[in-house]
């Protein structure tokens, strides 16, 4: 049961009003899922965030921290937003327009200029992915109460391109016994490989796309070094933010920052399953990863992104040479030996199918592989955007023309973009259910702390103050203004006595009425 978590931030613009600011449009998003919640919902608890500890045992300077790396401050957060905040009973408010845990165990609210759906902790790649598209499914529910009012369109992608990218995040629990410069330097061949199995597709190369071409990741031309602690510049492969939300003489958070947003399912379960998987072979001191690290690995993230082929070599320290499919091969291999349970050997099993189809021919992998799926749409389009001339000859459109471009943006639009027209009419494969979303819209996973979290919120929202990822914040003396802290260091905790006896309360005869 390895904990890991999704964190998604949308990209967000007016489509009526270019020049729309996205703070603001963040903002009043977050106060219409409050909305479509039907007001069950409740502020974010800071206490306990420590943004500035680093895995390598070092913590940064406040004076030296840039803005994206205090986490851990309503305070300084609103105040880069132009947010007044108050105080409530001893501790800071947060104004609806920042923050809202709700009732499915997630967290929504703005960061930075963006939306951000952070899942609830799952034990499972297939809980991963239906927690990830209920989020979607959420954001895209709040901006239907938006447009009530106004217009917004939501983008689950990674650039705006024009020079900007944004965060999907991924989070896993890790054994803290493990070296981390073992982790880093194990763990590296794979995120900087499994860009063939689990990228989105970019249309242009480079920061600001300013090369015609395509390339399978959205995130690949913004990673620019192996380890560090920023998420937003100097964006490493492995970051090493120790912010672990759980007992830190037990557990380390990795937080991945390099995969791509998905909007296909398959995409999803294998960046989630996959990675674990590896993880569990680096946990049990596998040292036949050794043999896959890389001479150059940040060089390499582009240079895979952008060989379509899939024949790049990639440098190992050693000396020798793999391409991407090879060094997925060997990891796989790896992994075999550390499949603890169905779940796992499903990952496995469709993890090998995807290789094998990439490996024969990449369109052979369309159904599953985001990135080849877009590729065949948009080449798709240029055929039909070809030019005949009189000769007999026909000019097929660059990757500079404007048309790709915005059909790029276009595949990610949440709700009526390309990809979601695609899952409907069943051309991608899909590894959930209707059904599974809705639940997962309201309801929290049963095999976490989110449970205790999302129920709370749902069903006491008479006596929970706040709420964060360990924590839950009770004033059952509203007058007196006493707050409990009901610690959850244990991210597989489902039950605990107060909180179980609150809930039973709720559902007495004397509970509270409740919409």
């Amino acid at each position: 049961m390895r904990v890991v978590g999704i964190e998604t931030e949308y990209g967000i613009t007016d489509p009526s009003d270019p020049g729309a600011n996205p703070i603001l449009l963040s903002s009043l998003l977050v106060e219409a899922c409050r909305t479509w919640a039907g007001g069950k919902t409740t502020r974010w608890d800071y206490g306990g965030e420590d943004p500035l500890m680093d895995l390598r045992g070092m913590r940064r300077d406040r004076r030296y921290a840039t803005a994206d790396l205090l986490t851990d401050s309503p305070e300084y957060s609103a105040a880069n937003r132009g947010v007044t905040l108050r105080r409530r009973r001893g501790s800071w408010e947060d104004p609806a327009h920042l923050n809202a845990v709700l009732p499915n165990g997630a967290r929504f609210y703005v960061d930075h200029a963006h939306p951000e759906y952070s899942g609830p902790e799952v034990t499972s790649a297939h809980d991963a992915v239906v927690w990830d598209v209920a989020g979607d499914r959420i954001a895209a529910a709040a901006a239907d109460v938006f447009r009530q009012d106004g217009n917004v369109a939501l983008y689950k992608n990674n650039v705006d391109g024009k020079g900007a990218s944004y965060g999907m995040h991924e989070n896993y629990l890790v054994d803290r016994a493990v070296d981390f410069e073992t982790l880093a330097r194990r763990l590296t061949p794979h995120l900087v490989t499994r860009a063939v199995v689990i990228g989105a597709g970019r249309v242009g190369l480079g920061v600001y796309g300013e090369e015609p071409g395509f390339q399978m990741s959205q995130r690949a031309d913004y990673m620019e070094a192996e380890v560090g602690l920023e998420t937003t510049l100097r964006r490493p492969i492995v970051n090493t933010r120790d912010e672990p939300h759980a007992d830190r003489r037990k557990w380390r958070r990795l937080h991945v920052i390099i995969g791509d947003a998905n909007c296909m399912e398959v995409p999803t379960y294998l960046k989630v399953g996959a990675t674990a998987l590896v993880l569990t072979a680096i946990e049990a001191g596998d040292e036949r990863l050794d043999a896959l690290v890389l001479r150059n690995p940040v060089d390499e993230v582009s240079a895979v992104s952008h060989d379509l082929t899939l024949r790049h070599r990639l440098e190992l320290a050693s000396g020798e040479t793999a391409t991407a499919l090879e060094i997925q091969r060997a990891l796989l291999t790896i992994s075999r030996d550390y499949v603890r349970d169905a779940d796992d050997a499903r990952v496995l099993e469709r993890w090998e199918r995807v290789l094998d189809a990439l490996g024969r021919d990449p369109f052979e992998a369309a159904r599953e592989v985001e990135w080849v799926a877009k590729l065949q749409l948009l080449g798709r389009m240029r055929e039909r955007y070809a030019v005949a001339h009189p000769d007999g000859s026909r000019e097929i459109p660059g990757w500079d023309d404007d048309r790709l471009r915005a059909a790029d943006v276009q595949w990610a639009e949440l709700g009526k973009g390309l990809a979601a027209r695609l899952t409907a009419a069943g051309a991608v494969e899909r590894l959930t259910t209707d059904d599974e979303i809705a639940s997962a819209m309201a309801l929290p996973p049963r095999t976490t702390r989110a449970w205790l979290r999302g129920r709370m919120v749902a069903e006491r929202g008479d006596i929970v103050d706040a709420a964060g990822w360990s924590t839950v914040v009770i004033d059952r003396e509203q007058e007196h203004g006493h707050l409990e802290v009901v610690s959850l260091p244990d991210p597989t905790t489902t039950s605990y006595h107060l909180l179980d006896t609150l809930l039973a309360e709720a559902s007495g005869p004397d509970a509270p009425a409740r919409d």
